[in-house]
Formats: structure tokens, sequence, C-alpha cells
């Protein structure tokens, strides 16, 4: 196996406990090499891009792999952990036993005005958001195939993937879906139309996203990277033709991250202690 590590953030490198899972993985007899001494491009034949640290990193990480093919895993040593989830000390067990499935996740593509601009890196695997630069709202025209939809007024909109229900849509709203669910949800910024609320599409569905602002530019955000277009910039979002491998060990459990990671159900009554 050969397999590649990510490390974003200058100040783990020095983090015992990757130099550890390092060694472990190595003695093993695992070929490891660090993605950035390759010039941040995946050698061929890499089986597995290992990311240290929290789900920025693996985002960061998925754009690599996502072209080559290459499964993630991450490993957190970030704040949330929801998409890195594993351990240092189990992430090395598991790359060595083979006790682990490789999953595979849903991702948007979004091309500007019905073109893909040269070095534009396309595909998300939480969201597209477009948002307002200034105080000035958003007017954002939004077409479902064939179907328009009336104009959202607000702060911005995002179309997320099933992966991303657990993200930015769900602190505007929107719903939970498990990682399986072929969906993609529109879901509105801080709506100024009190009647408007996110909606679920099928995922083949093609969408149309126009921005307009006073301002003259709008941001444009793909999971974390983020561009300024102009206002009246036409947006097509769509399924992506490749999907994100991600491994996932035993101990990866969705309903179990709801809870331990988002506090899903936490109440005084769940507790299981008498009142």
């Amino acid at each position: 196996m050969k397999l590649a590590y990510y490390i974003k953030k200058r100040s783990l490198r020095n983090d015992g406990r990757i130099a550890d899972v390092l060694k472990r993985l190595r003695d093993g007899g695992i070929d490891v090499y660090d993605v950035m001494d390759a010039g941040g491009m995946l050698m061929p034949d890499t089986d597995v891009l290992l990311s240290f640290g929290g789900d920025g990193t693996f985002l960061s990480a998925a754009r690599a792999a996502i072209p080559a093919g290459t499964a993630v895993i991450g490993v957190n040593l970030g704040r949330l952990g929801f998409l890195s989830e594993n351990t240092p000390e189990d992430v090395a067990q598991a790359l060595l036993s083979g006790e682990y499935e490789v999953e595979e996740r849903g991702l948007v593509q979004v091309a500007i005005d019905g073109e893909t601009p040269p070095g534009w890196s396309p595909y998300a695997l939480n969201e597209m958001n477009v948002s307002r630069i200034s105080a000035a709202m958003l007017g954002v025209d939004v077409v479902v195939g064939e179907d328009k939809l009336p104009t959202y007024w607000a702060d911005g909109l995002i179309v997320a993937t099933s992966s991303g229900s657990t993200a930015y849509s769900l602190s505007v709203g929107g719903p939970i879906c498990t990682p399986d669910t072929s969906l993609l949800i529109i879901a509105p910024v801080s709506p100024h139309n009190l009647n408007v609320r996110p909606l679920i599409v099928p995922e083949n569905s093609v969408i149309s996203v126009t921005p307009h602002s006073r301002e003259g530019d709008v941001n444009l955000t793909l999971d974390n990277r983020n561009y300024t277009i102009p206002s009246g910039t036409r947006l097509t979002v769509s399924a992506a033709p490749v999907r994100l491998r991600r491994i996932r060990t035993g101990k990866s459990d969705f309903f179990n991250a709801l809870r331990s990671r988002l506090l899903w159900g936490m109440d005084v009554r769940n507790s299981g202690e008498p009142q």
C-alpha cells in the first residue's frame, strides 16, 4: 500500500501523535510520503490520503484526492471532527489490519456561465454558497430544471449535498440527511422572505443560480474556497460525475457522530436517570 499524508496547519507538523502514526504505518510495511513534499500532488498509485487536522483540512485534502480517485481518511486533531472523526490511535490500527470500508460521497459541481474556467476546481463535498459582500441583501434567481422559483431575497443561498446537510445548511435550518441519500438541498441564508424554507430536490437536478447585488460583486464559496464573482453571473450547479471515496473505520457511525459531535437529542429526559 502507498499512503500520502496531508497536514495543513504548520503547528501540527511537530505533533508527536502524528509522528507515532507515521512510524507505526512505516513499521507495518506501508510506503508513506508527505504530499506537500511532492509539490502538493499525489504520486501515481497512491491508495490512501491521510488527512491530519480538522474538517477544514479534510476538505482541502479531498480537493487533491477527487481527481485521482484516491480514498481519504481523516484524523481529528481539530475541534468538531465530523468528517475527520478518527483518533490517531485508531487510524493506524485500521489501516494496518484492513478493518475499514470505502464509502462514496456525492459532490456538487459548479460551472460559471455554462463553462468551467481554466484552473478552476469545480467540485464541493459540502456545499456551494453565494453571499453578500456588504450590507445590501442579494436577490438570487433560482431555476430547477425548467422550473423558475420565486426570487430569494436574502444574505445568501446554499446548495448542499447530503454530506453538507450537517454543515452550513444545518445552521440555516436545513434538514439532516444521511450521507447515502441522493438529494440536493437549496437553503436561503437569513431570508427576507419569511415564507421561504429549505427545499430538497433530486440529486439529478440541474440548478441555475444567479445572484444580483447593488454592490457589483458577490462572494462564491465552494466548501472552504472563496471567490469573488460579478453580480449577475449565472452558476450551474449539479451533481458531479465523480464521487469522493472516503474511508470509514469500524468505529464510524453517522448517528453516533450526531449524538457525540452535534449533541443530537441532548435532553435531560434522555439521560436514563430518574427525575
